[in-house]
């Protein structure tokens, strides 16, 4: 009987003979590549390169949103009636005191609104008080000469309420304020309010249709104590001030320093719409400044919204739907951006 240490012996002999066999079977790998002709290496294409050259700006398919401009194109009321001619005068004896600066102020009256039509006659002081009160001959109708001012129904003096408002006009706060001359601090805000009516009002008539060359556009913003005093570093103070909802937002006309605009509230496109909507409300039919501003993108869309006009592009194909209209900047309109390096 043949011992199992001979037939593994003969079955390791079988595989190694095995493998010798395809081994010399295979072809040689370096004759075989030497035979076979090298094929010719593609050629490399070239990298394209970007061009940094800015491309032209193709226009908006829909006008940007701005609140303001929704308002004012409501559909337009009904225009006030025709006031009548001055009333004729009387056989009376002139009369000494000057009515032409007020006008009659009740709802109803044919003459409301109307300066120097004759339909006011003075009527004294009521009450001995210091206001001189006036009679409307149209209306039957009685009011004093503070009617549509601050100091319409106040029975203060008119010095007390100058030298608060002065005082907050400096900076003084409403607290200190009222302490300082002894009045009531929600009184002292209400005339603070009554106030800011007053010169806004005043402020939309007389600054309307500037002809203006530039308008330097900005929003600032207050130190913080803390960076003043060094609780903070200017990184923490930026991060806080982004999110602060009391930026200054001014316009100023760059020839003569005027300040056309002065807003406060975020740093956000609304703000930005809404303060280039009042520069175009006290701009000249047909005037558009230069306008100059900083790194702010919001300025840009709010600028491209009121100062935009809608084209037709022209058909790239000779079958095809028309293209849609675009929203495009004026062709007089200069917008700059001054970058500041850090």
């Amino acid at each position: 009987m043949v011992s199992h240490h001979v037939v593994y012996q003969l079955v390791l002999f079988a595989l190694i003979w095995l493998f010798i066999l395809l081994h010399l079977t295979q072809p040689n790998r370096a004759v075989a590549d030497a035979a076979t002709p090298t094929a010719e290496p593609e050629p490399l294409h070239p990298k394209r390169f970007r061009s940094n050259e800015p491309k032209p700006f193709e226009g908006l398919t829909q006008k940007p949103h701005c609140p303001l401009c929704e308002r004012d194109t409501a559909p337009p009321q009904a225009p006030p009636p025709v006031p009548p001619g001055p009333m004729p005068s009387t056989n009376r004896r002139p009369r000494t005191v000057d009515t032409s600066m007020h006008f009659c102020p009740h709802a109803g009256c044919d003459y409301r609104g109307g300066l120097g039509l004759g339909n006011l006659r003075a009527n004294g002081h009521p009450s001995g008080g210091p206001w001189r009160q006036f009679h409307c001959t149209s209306c039957k109708g009685y009011f004093l000469e503070t009617h549509g001012t601050i100091f319409h129904g106040k029975q203060a003096a008119v010095e007390l309420i100058v030298r608060v408002l002065a005082c907050l006009a400096e900076g003084l706060g409403i607290r200190a304020t009222a302490r300082g001359f002894e009045v009531d601090a929600n009184t002292v805000l209400q005339w603070l309010v009554e106030a800011d009516e007053q010169l806004r009002a005043f402020f939309a008539y007389f600054l309307r249709d500037l002809h203006l060359e530039q308008l330097q556009l900005d929003e600032l913003y207050a130190v913080l104590r803390e960076l003043k005093a060094g609780e903070i570093n200017d990184d923490d103070a930026i991060a806080r001030l982004e999110h602060s909802p009391y930026w200054v937002w001014t316009a100023m006309d760059a020839k003569n320093k005027l300040l056309v605009v002065v807003d406060v509230g975020g740093r956000t496109l609304a703000m930005a719409q809404r303060v280039v909507h009042q520069v175009t409300e006290m701009l000249a039919l047909g005037c558009v400044p230069l306008f100059v501003t900083d790194g702010l993108k919001d300025y840009g869309t709010a600028l491209l919204t009121h100062f935009g006009h809608w084209i037709q592009p022209e058909r790239r194909q000779d079958k095809g739907p028309m293209p849609k209209p675009r929203w495009m900047p004026l062709p007089e309109l200069l917008y700059a951006q001054l970058m500041s390096e850090d």
